[in-house]
């Protein structure tokens, strides 16, 4: 059987993570049968935030890099598409494989679906309902535009079947006739396969002094939590006084343009008492097997992150979800986790409710660890 080519699109650190377990499938069970040729676009581009992953993840290098880099949307989009066309008018793949919502995936699909290369969607049928966040004007087109569409969440895949995808249509399979799959979540084959790891490799507890289960982790990275003074003040007034009234440590690991923002856009006064807090602790960016230490040895995460609020979840870790809304709206149906947006008093009050309830839930919700091989079997068995 001649190998299948598929053509993997990165660009921001979840999906250079996400694609670990792809590419580890394939080198592991797969590699008579599939071809994968990386393509990282540069959307993510300082070394901490893409290239130690790659390393660290025993991912294969890229075989292009874009260096697109910042910049707005349009520009930023408009030169991805223009790469990646290239290089799918070059590599001549069987399908393009895109994860999550980042301009990265919007791009990728644009590209595909115009010269009639199959997209599969890992991370399928997620939905936030608010148009007004550009992560969802992205999963949205990369879905209407997909083949085979893998959501993570029988959630995720009830969405697809309520904008009209069919559940029992037959190969072969098109953007026009699409498949779609509930598979679980290629994050909790990763977070299984490196919890381990994680523990050996890492110091980032003894390097921050910081006990196992008696600090929080907080993560902050959305632009309109850290773009909109009203709402960073917000924020950092709750974690500095939680961390002073109740004496805990907060380990806050900050993207470098957020760490600027904090200068810009926190009052004087709340930047001097973050700074100057001895419970608070601000790092840079962490690699991901420090972050999967930081979650398994947290008594409690705070963040605005999509895929923290699953490790939190996989870690049995309650979770605030600095946010007014989420994806993944079975982590707060089963009271693992509280939705607050930036309000003071409600992130106060779900650290309360956290702290004083010992007995959460945390049901299977994503799969059995396995998605990545169920991935790969249905690319082999429906792209020709």
């Amino acid at each position: 059987m001649q190998q299948i080519k598929i053509l993997t699109i990165i660009g921001a650190r979840p999906q250079i993570i996400k694609s670990a377990a792809l590419s580890r499938a394939i080198k592991n069970k797969f590699a008579d049968k599939i071809l994968e040729i990386i393509v990282h676009t540069g959307q993510h581009y300082d070394d901490n935030m893409s290239d130690v992953f790659f390393e660290e993840l025993e991912i294969p290098n890229p075989n292009y890099n874009l260096n697109v880099g910042s910049g707005t949307h349009g520009k930023q989009t408009s030169l991805m598409i223009e790469g990646i066309e290239e290089i799918l008018l070059k590599e001549k793949p069987s399908c393009i494989i895109l994860y999550g919502d980042t301009n990265s995936t919007l791009a990728g699909a644009i590209a595909a679906s115009k010269i009639f290369i199959p997209v599969i969607h890992i991370e399928a049928g997620l939905r936030s309902f608010n148009k007004s966040m550009p992560e969802e004007i992205n999963r949205i087109i990369c879905d209407h535009v997909s083949t085979l569409l893998f959501s993570p969440t029988i959630t995720g895949y009830n969405n697809l079947v309520k904008e009209g995808f069919r559940e029992n249509n037959t190969s072969p399979y098109s953007n026009d006739n699409p498949k779609i799959y509930h598979c679980g979540d290629i994050m909790l084959d990763n977070s299984l396969f490196f919890s381990t790891k994680a523990e050996q490799k890492t110091t980032i507890l003894k390097d921050n002094n910081l006990e196992s289960n008696n600090f929080i982790l907080a993560t902050i990275h959305r632009n309109n939590n850290t773009d909109e003074p009203s709402r960073l003040n917000n924020l950092f007034n709750a974690l500095n006084k939680i961390a002073t009234k109740k004496k805990i440590n907060i380990i806050i690991p900050l993207h470098p343009r957020t760490s600027k923002l904090l200068v810009q856009n926190l009052s004087s006064e709340l930047y001097c008492q973050i700074k100057t807090n001895p419970f608070i602790k601000i790092t840079p960016p962490v690699s991901y097997l420090e972050m999967i230490a930081l979650e398994k040895n947290a008594s409690l995460i705070m963040t605005d992150s999509g895929g923290v609020q699953k490790e939190a979840f996989f870690f049995n870790k309650p979770c605030i979800i600095l946010r007014p809304e989420t994806e993944w709206t079975e982590l707060v149906t089963c009271g693992s986790a509280k939705l607050t947006d930036t309000d003071e008093n409600r992130i106060t009050e779900a650290f309360n409710h956290f702290a004083e309830n010992n007995t959460l839930y945390f049901p299977n919700l994503f799969g059995d660890g396995k998605a990545a091989e169920f991935i790969c079997e249905q690319i082999i068995e429906n792209i020709k």
